[in-house]
């Protein structure tokens, strides 16, 4: 596993990206898989820094499991699923409602629905706290 320290070219913000190969790395940023976690900008380079590699016995001992990373994803994803119950589901009109809250135009609570990722920038700029969901969610009644 090799970590990069990444930074977003329209803003510059800098996070970190873990991949298994520099070749992998180059290969999902080209295919646009790799974006700012910020800004959601997909014009990603790699910002200078010491890459951190995992070898031998300890990289071993330090990464966990197979089971452990799923039981870890299956936690966060009932996190999510807890925390959507005490939300408004708003679907499209999220970056109107989430601005007219903001705003003090509608009454202050907590909302999720889609955004685009300019509308995410967009009110992240207008100092409107936004957050991608960590995995997908279909509203109730749109399930494939």
């Amino acid at each position: 596993m090799i970590v990069f320290d990444l930074r977003c070219a329209p803003q510059g913000h800098v996070f970190e990206g873990w991949f298994g190969s520099s070749a992998e790395y180059e290969a999902q940023r080209a295919g646009g898989l790799v974006a700012c976690p910020v800004c959601g900008s997909a014009a990603i380079a790699k910002a200078p820094m010491a890459p951190r590699l995992a070898s031998g016995a300890a990289a071993a001992a330090d990464e966990p499991s197979p089971a452990a990373i799923k039981a870890m994803l299956a936690a966060m994803a009932k996190l999510q699923k807890q925390q959507l119950a005490k939300s408004e589901p708003v679907g499209d009109r999220f970056p109107d409602e989430a601005r007219a809250i903001h705003l003090g135009e509608a009454e202050a609570r907590a909302i999720h629905g889609r955004a685009t990722r300019a509308d995410a920038a967009s009110l992240a700029e207008d100092g409107i706290p936004v957050a991608p969901l960590l995995f997908p969610y279909v509203e109730p009644g749109e399930e494939n």
